[in-house]
C-alpha cells in the first residue's frame, strides 16, 4: 500500500481512528458527556478528508487505488458526506437516551463509528471481495448496537440481526463467486467486459443466478421485499437512535453499493434487470404500506414504513435500468441519490421527535403520544412535518423525492410503476396521519410539559430545516447529485 492509497483511505482510517479515540478517553475520563462531545467534534477531520478529495476528484475525475479494490469519485464521496451527516446527528440527538447506558457510552459512540466507517467504504468499493469486507464491517457493529439495552427484547434484536445478516451475506457470497466463476475476475470492470462479451440475456444463466443471489443479499440490507423479515422486531426492540441510524445510513451504504455493482459491473444487461427491480418495487411499497397499517407501535409502524420506502427508491433504480427512450438514463440516478438524501432527513427528524415524546411516557404506542401536541408543541409539530413528508406532500423533501423518481419512471416508458408509486403514497397518508391525529386530536389527562436537551433540540432542528429547504429549494442536493452519479453512468 502506497502513501497515496493512505491518502485516498483518509476519511476512513480517520473514523477508525476516532473510534479508537472514543474508546480509550471512554477509559480514562469519568465526564461521560465529553466523549459523546469528542465523537461529534471528530467528525469534522474525515469530514475535511472528504471534502478536500471532492476538490482533487473536480480535477482528475476519478482516483483508483488500493492495488484497484477503491475509487475515489463523487458517487462515493457524495454518500461519505451522507453518512457523515447522518452520524453527527445521531450522536447529537442520542444525547438524551444514551444514559440509558451509561457506562457505555464509549463502545456506543465507537460502534456507531466503525459501522460508518464500513459504510463509506462501501460506496467507494470497485472488486467483490473488498465489498463483502466492507458489508460485514458495516453489519457486524450494528448487531451489537441492536442488543446494546441488554433486556429482552434488545438482546432478540441483535440476535436476529445477526443471523439473518449472516444468512444475507453467504447468499450474497455465493452470488458472487457464481459471477467471478463466469468473468474469472472479482474486479467489477473486468466482469462488465465479460458480460458484455456473453451475448446472452443476463450474460449467462451463471451471471443471472449470481446477479439474483446477490440482489437478495443486499435487498437484506436496504430492508427490500421479501427480504425484510427483521425490519419491524429490530427495529422495536433496538434503541431508538440505532433504529434511526439503521434506517438511514444503512439503508443509503445499501443502494450505493448496489448501484454500483449492479449498473457497472452488469451495465450491458441494465435492461434485463429492470423488470426484476420493478416488481420488486412495488411488491416492497405494497406489503410495507399495507401492513403499517395494523401497527400500534410507532417504531414498528416506521419499521414497514422504511420497507415501503425502498420500494420507491427502487423505483429509480427500475428507471435507471430501463433508460428513456433516447437511451439516456434520464432522472433515474440522481432521483435515487436525492431521495436517499431527502429520506434521510425526514426519518431522522421522525425518529427524534419520537426519542423526545417517548421519553415521557415510557412507551412506543402510537396512544402514548395522545395529547403531546400541546404538551410538546415544537416536536409534535417536527414529528408532523416528518411524516407529511413520508406521505409526499409539498413543501417537503419527501414531496421533492417521490417527483424525481416517478418522473424518471415516467420518461423511462414505466408510467404504470409511477401509477402504482403514486397510489401507495395516498395509501400511506392512512397511517400517517393516524399519528398526527393522536398528536393533535386525542386527549391525555396529563398536562406536564415534555423538555428535551440542548442537543437533541439541535438534531431535531437540523433535520426538521432539512426537509424544508429540500422541499423549497432541490436544487443545490440535485446539482450533487447530478454531478455525483456522472461518473457512475456517463450517459446520465
Amino acid at each position: 500500500m502506497t502513501g497515496h492509497d493512505v491518502y485516498l483511505l483518509a476519511p476512513e482510517i480517520a473514523l477508525a481512528g476516532l473510534a479508537g479515540l472514543v474508546v480509550l478517553l471512554d477509559l480514562i475520563t469519568r465526564r461521560k458527556g465529553l466523549v459523546g462531545g469528542v465523537a461529534l467534534l471528530g467528525l469534522a477531520a474525515p469530514l475535511v478528508f472528504s471534502l478536500v478529495l471532492w476538490g482533487e476528484v473536480n480535477q482528475d475525475g476519478a482516483l483508483p487505488g488500493v492495488f484497484g479494490t477503491l475509487v475515489v469519485d463523487k458517487f462515493a464521496l457524495f454518500f461519505k458526506l451522507v453518512v457523515l451527516a447522518v452520524v453527527a446527528v445521531v450522536i447529537l440527538g442520542s444525547a438524551d437516551y444514551v444514559s440509558r447506558f451509561q457506562r457505555y457510552q464509549g463502545e456506543f459512540y465507537a460502534l456507531v463509528l466503525f459501522s460508518a466507517t464500513g459504510m463509506t467504504l462501501l460506496a467507494a468499493t470497485t472488486e467483490l471481495i473488498t465489498i463483502y469486507i466492507s458489508l460485514e464491517l458495516t453489519s457486524l457493529p450494528l448487531a451489537a448496537l441492536a442488543a446494546f439495552l441488554r433486556d429482552e427484547r434488545s438482546t432478540e434484536a441483535g440476535l436476529k440481526f445477526l443471523l439473518l445478516s449472516a444468512l444475507s451475506s453467504a447468499l450474497l457470497l455465493y452470488g458472487m463467486v457464481l459471477v467471478y466463476g463466469y468473468a474469472g475476475s472479482t474486479q467489477l470492470g473486468d466482469i462488465a467486459r465479460a458480460v458484455a462479451q456473453g451475448g446472452m440475456p443476463f450474460g449467462s444463466p451463471a451471471v443471472l443466478a449470481g446477479g439474483v443471489l446477490m440482489a437478495a443479499g443486499f435487498g437484506f440490507k436496504i430492508a427490500m421485499f421479501p427480504f425484510q423479515m427483521w425490519v419491524p422486531d429490530v427495529y422495536e426492540g433496538a434503541p431508538t437512535p440505532v433504529t434511526a441510524y439503521l434506517s438511514v445510513a444503512s439503508k443509503a451504504a445499501g443502494f450505493a453499493v448496489l448501484l454500483r455493482v449492479f449498473y457497472v459491473a452488469l451495465a450491458e444487461v441494465s435492461l434485463d434487470w429492470s423488470a426484476l427491480f420493478a416488481v420488486l418495487s412495488v411488491l416492497s411499497m405494497t406489503v410495507g404500506n399495507l401492513v403499517a397499517m395494523g401497527q400500534s407501535n410507532v417504531k414498528r409502524l416506521l419499521a414497514y414504513s422504511t420497507i415501503a420506502h425502498a420500494g420507491y427508491i427502487l423505483v429509480g433504480l427500475a428507471a435507471i435500468a430501463a433508460r428513456t427512450p433516447d437511451g439516456s438514463s434520464g432522472l433515474g440516478p440522481s432521483g435515487v441519490l436525492f431521495y436517499l438524501g431527502a429520506y434521510a432527513a425526514t426519518n431522522l427528524a421522525a425518529f427524534f421527535a419520537i426519542i423526545a415524546l417517548t421519553s415521557k411516557t415510557g412507551s412506543d404506542e402510537i396512544e402514548g403520544l395522545a395529547g403531546m401536541g400541546k404538551r410538546a408543541p415544537v416536536v409534535s409539530a417536527v414529528l408532523a412535518f416528518a411524516l407529511v413528508s413520508l406521505i409526499g406532500i409539498p413543501p417537503t423533501a419527501g414531496f421533492m423525492g417521490k417527483l424525481y423518481l416517478f418522473n424518471a419512471a415516467v420518461h423511462a416508458d414505466m408510467v404504470w410503476l409511477a401509477i402504482v408509486g403514486v397510489l401507495n403514497s395516498v395509501a400511506s397518508a392512512y397511517y400517517y396521519l393516524r399519528v398526527v391525529r393522536v398528536l393533535y386530536v386525542s386527549s391525555n389527562d396529563s398536562q406536564e410539559r415534555v423538555s428535551t436537551s440542548v442537543q437533541v433540540r439541535l438534531a431535531l432542528a437540523l433535520s426538521g430545516l432539512g426537509v424544508l429547504f429540500l422541499g423549497l429549494f432541490p436544487g443545490p442536493l440535485l446539482l450533487v447529485t447530478e454531478a455525483a452519479v456522472k461518473v457512475l453512468l456517463p450517459a446520465a
